[in-house]
C-alpha cells in the first residue's frame, strides 16, 4: 500500500500512510485508537472502494483497484473485523458458505459436499463441532474460529484479522495464535492489528506503527528485541505513543481508604431463560471508600451476570440478596433505582449497550443524568453542550466536536464517552466491566488515571477485567469468581496471576 490518504468529514483518518507485507509473514499493525489501523485495513479490503481513497494498492506484483469486498475475496485477500459478521441463528456450515454456497449444476444446495466440506475446514482450526450446529449456540473464541474456517473456504492468501482477541480469554486467545503460526508454515500471509503487545511480542515477525494517522515506522522482529532476547513491548509502546512510556499503570497517590460503601450479602440470581439454574449464587462482597476492588475469573465465571442483576436487575430473574449503599439498605429494582442510590455500571459491550451509536457525543454524555442538564422538565441544550464540552475536555476525547456522531469515534473515545455518561451522574459506587477491552496503551493509561482519580474522590469503583496483569497493577483488592461464586479473595500483596489461577483451579474451574 503506497500513500493511502483517506477523509470523512473533518476527520483525515490516514494521511500518505505505506505498508509493505512480505509473503507468508505475521505482520502486526499497532497504533493507539483513532490512529487509522481498521480503516488502513478496510482500504486494503475494499470495504472503501477505489475512488474513495488516494493512493495505490499492489498485490503480487499488480495495482489493484477493489470496487468492493467481492473483489479483493477473488485474489483470497480475506478481513475478519472485530464485530463478528456471523448470523446466530444460522447453522456453522450455513455461515461458513453464506453468499458462496456450494450447488449442483442445477442450482441446488448440495448439503452432503457442504458438510463435508465443513467437516474439513472446522478440523484445520481445530474446532470439534457439528456443521449442523447453530452458531448462537457456540461461546465468542468458537465463533472466532468459525470466521476463520470461514476464510479459508474461499482459499484466503492474505487474512486480516482485526483485534481477533479482544473478546477471547487467555485460552482462548493462545489457540488462535497458534491457529496463526500453523498458517505461516502452511503459506498464508496474515496482518494482525492487537492492542495486546504480548500477543504481537509471540508471533509478529514485523510490527508496522501508525500514529494519528500516518505510519511512523515498520520494524523487523530482530530490530525489535531485548537484552534477554524477548521482544521489547516498550520499544512498540514509544513509536505508538511518541513517547517513553515509564509505567503501565499510574501511582495511586492521595487516596485513603475508608468505611464501607456498597455491600452486598448473599446475593444470588437466576439464569433468565434456564430459571432451575443459578447464574450467581450466594455472592458476598464489600467495597470501601476510596478503593478500587478487582474481580477476576474466566469467561462465563459469572461477573457480568452479577454486576448487570446488582444495577437495576439488569440480568437474570429471581434476584435474591442485600445490597446496602453508605451502611443504608439501597432499593436497587430498577436500573433507574440504582443510578438514584448511587451506583453505575459501564457495560463491557459499549457498541450493543453502552452508547446510541448513532446519536452524537453530547446526547450520549447526558443520557444518565438528563435531570442535571434540564430546566423545569425540559433540556437546556447550552447547559448540555457546556457539560459534554466539558468531560471531552476532561476525557481527552479525540473528535470534531461534541456533535460528532459516536459511531463514527475509535473504540477508546468511544468508551470515554460511556465514562463520561456515568461521571457526569456522580455515582458513588463505579462498576467498569472490561473497560478497556480493545483500547491501545496510551488510552489504557488515561483511563487507569480517571480510575485513580474517582478513588482519590472517595468513590468505589470495582473492576471486572479478564486482563490479569491490569488488575494487578490497579488493585487494592481482588475477588475470584467462578461459576457463578467468589471463590477467593486476595489482597494486592497477595495477588499474582499464578495465585488467582490457583483459586479458580481449586474450586473446580
Amino acid at each position: 500500500m503506497r500513500g493511502i490518504t483517506k477523509a470523512f468529514p473533518g476527520v483525515k483518518a490516514l494521511d500518505n500512510v505505506s505498508l509493505a507485507v512480505r509473503a507468508g509473514e505475521i505482520h502486526a499493525v499497532c497504533g493507539e485508537n483513532g490512529a487509522g489501523k481498521s480503516t488502513l485495513m478496510k482500504v486494503l479490503s475494499g470495504v472503501y472502494p477505489a475512488g474513495s481513497y488516494d493512493g495505490s494498492i499492489l498485490f503480487d506484483g499488480e495495482e489493484r483497484r477493489f470496487s468492493g469486498i467481492p473483489d479483493s475475496e477473488a485474489l483470497g485477500i480475506i478481513i475478519i473485523h472485530q464485530e463478528l459478521a456471523l448470523v446466530p441463528l444460522l447453522s456453522i456450515a450455513e455461515n461458513i458458505f453464506l453468499g458462496n454456497e456450494a450447488a449442483s449444476r442445477f442450482g441446488v444446495i448440495d448439503w452432503p459436499r457442504v458438510m463435508a466440506r465443513t467437516r474439513d475446514l472446522l478440523a484445520r482450526v481445530g474446532l470439534d463441532e457439528a456443521p449442523e450446529t447453530l452458531v448462537t449456540d457456540l461461546g465468542i473464541g468458537k465463533q472466532q474460529l468459525v470466521e476463520i474456517a470461514k476464510a479459508l473456504s474461499k482459499r484466503v492468501r492474505l487474512l486480516i484479522l482485526d483485534e481477533p482477541t479482544a473478546s477471547l480469554n487467555e485460552s482462548d486467545s493462545a489457540a488462535l495464535l497458534t491457529l496463526l503460526e500453523a498458517f505461516r508454515r502452511q503459506g498464508i500471509t496474515s496482518i494482525l492489528i492487537s492492542h495486546k503487545l504480548n500477543e504481537v511480542a509471540r508471533v509478529a515477525d514485523s510490527v508496522t506503527i501508525l500514529r494519528d494517522g500516518a505510519s511512523v515506522e515498520t520494524l523487523a522482529r530482530a530490530a525489535m528485541l531485548g537484552p534477554d532476547g524477548r521482544l521489547d513491548e516498550d520499544r512498540i509502546i514509544k513509536g505508538m505513543v511518541g513517547r517513553d512510556l515509564a509505567h503501565r499503570y499510574p501511582p495511586r497517590e492521595g487516596v485513603t481508604v475508608g468505611e464501607p460503601l456498597l455491600e452486598v450479602a448473599n446475593w444470588s440470581v437466576r439464569h433468565p431463560l434456564h430459571p432451575d439454574r443459578l447464574a450467581v449464587e450466594d455472592v458476598s462482597l464489600t467495597v470501601r471508600r476510596g478503593e478500587v476492588v478487582g474481580m477476576a475469573g474466566l469467561l462465563g465465571a459469572g461477573r457480568t451476570e452479577f454486576a448487570m442483576s446488582l444495577f437495576g436487575g439488569a440480568y437474570g430473574q429471581r434476584v435474591a440478596g442485600e445490597a446496602r449503599l453508605r451502611g443504608e439498605p439501597a432499593d436497587l429494582g430498577t436500573v433507574e433505582k440504582a443510578i438514584r442510590a448511587g451506583l453505575a455500571y459501564a457495560t463491557e459491550d459499549r457498541k450493543g449497550y453502552g452508547l446510541v451509536l448513532h446519536e452524537d457525543i453530547r446526547t450520549n454524555v447526558s443520557l444518565a443524568n438528563l435531570s442535571g442538564v434540564a430546566a423545569r422538565g425540559v433540556i437546556d441544550e447550552d447547559r448540555e453542550r457546556a457539560v459534554a464540552e466539558r468531560y471531552r475536555e476532561r476525557l481527552r476525547i479525540r473528535s470534531s466536536g461534541i456533535d460528532q456522531a459516536t459511531v463514527n469515534l475509535s473504540g477508546g473515545n468511544q468508551q470515554k464517552v460511556v465514562l463520561s455518561k456515568w461521571l457526569f451522574a456522580d455515582p458513588d459506587v463505579l462498576i467498569l466491566d472490561e473497560p478497556t477491552r480493545g483500547i491501545d496503551v496510551g488510552a489504557k493509561y488515561e483511563i487507569y488515571a480517571i480510575i485513580n482519580d474517582l478513588a482519590r474522590q472517595g468513590k468505589g469503583v470495582l473492576i471486572i477485567s479478564s486482563e490479569m496483569p491490569e488488575l494487578l497493577g490497579m488493585c487494592d483488592r481482588i475477588l475470584v469468581m467462578n461459576r457463578g461464586r467468589i471463590v477467593g479473595e486476595l489482597s494486592a500483596m497477595q495477588a499474582s496471576q499464578e495465585a488467582i489461577m490457583r483459586a479458580i483451579v481449586t474450586s473446580g474451574g
